[in-house]
């Protein structure tokens, strides 16, 4: 994986429908489901459930996969922490939010 591949994420068109069962987003990410649990109860990763669900129950929408994605690359490239790997991953979504109303503006952001 290159650093290219983060760029490219921040490019895809996010569908907002919570449609990815626990599983799915795991085999989508190359994890075992219980990285994906310990990242939803660290706060890192949000699921969509009603309280009390339980796990299999949750569903993640597009941009839960694409900042799921952010969080193994940055935890296996940097051997980082789930909490690093999430404070990083908050940056990289700020700063393309930021690019995005530049360019809105007519500012070329790059």
């Amino acid at each position: 994986m290159s650093f290219e591949l983060i760029s490219v994420l921040h490019e895809v068109e996010p569908l907002y429908e919570a449609a990815f069962s626990i599983d799915e987003l795991a085999n989508a990410c190359g994890v075992p489901t219980l990285w994906v649990r310990e990242h939803v109860q660290a706060g890192v990763l949000q699921a969509h459930a009603s309280s009390g669900q339980e796990a299999e129950l949750w569903r993640f929408d597009s941009p839960a996969l694409l900042r799921a994605r952010r969080l193994v690359q940055l935890e296996h490239w940097f051997e980082a922490d789930p909490q690093l790997a999430a404070l990083t991953a908050d940056l990289m979504e700020e700063l393309a939010q930021l690019r995005v109303r530049l360019a809105a503006l007519g500012f070329a952001a790059h």
